[in-house]
């Protein structure tokens, strides 16, 4: 069970329209049986740019009004038969879906995740699961997620088994990531320097 508690919001007010519409709390991720925790402490796999095949929000109990599939057919090494998980094509879905339904993520999934990449990017959709956002500004709101499943790394990295330079190449990976989202959007980052951003502790406003 990872610690995942609710946190402040750092960009500017109107980026998201429901910061926080649900309190989060803890998230229940495992890994496939058999795997050693030893790969979450390399510092050899830099974090991709998208969802990894590897994460699976596995659900609890089947959940009608979500985007689903066997969830076996995308989590592997994790014993499942008949289990159902959000659809992988469906995160944005389940993001607006979750909201409107006004249904709290930790009752409805569990995170399946065998990499550090497929960790990072759990926590990443965690953030947004929580913290409803219309996407108008993706360069920012992706920034505000990326900060919050990046502090949420930081503080169960002992029970993750992560080590600081592990965290610090997550850091400078999300960093490099957002300068290209800005970068893409064509508007500018809210500050100068995004590898001190990211490598610092959580911030205030930006």
């Amino acid at each position: 069970m990872l610690d995942v508690p609710p946190m402040p919001l750092v960009v500017r007010e109107g980026v998201f329209d429901a910061w926080s519409w649900c309190k989060s709390d803890v998230l229940e991720w495992r890994r496939p049986v058999g795997s050693s925790a030893s790969a979450f402490a390399s510092t050899s796999s830099t974090v991709q740019g998208q969802n990894p095949a590897d994460l699976v929000f596995v659900m609890r109990e089947e959940c009608s009004f979500l985007p689903r599939e066997l969830a076996r057919l995308h989590a592997f090494g994790y014993g499942l038969d008949a289990e159902l998980a959000l659809a992988p094509y469906a995160i944005d879905d389940a993001t607006d879906l979750l909201y409107e339904h006004d249904t709290r993520p930790g009752e409805v999934f569990w995170l399946a995740a065998g990499t550090l990449d497929a960790l990072v990017w759990g926590l990443h959709d965690w953030v947004h699961f929580h913290n409803h956002g219309p996407f108008d500004e993706p360069a920012m709101t992706e920034l505000q997620c990326d900060l919050v499943a990046l502090a949420w790394l930081r503080l169960n990295a002992p029970r993750i088994g992560l080590t600081e330079a592990a965290l610090d190449d997550v850091a400078h990976s999300l960093a490099t990531l957002s300068r290209k989202r800005f970068a893409d959007e064509e508007v500018t980052s809210p500050v100068a320097d995004l590898d001190a951003l990211f490598l610092g502790p959580y911030p205030s406003r930006l």
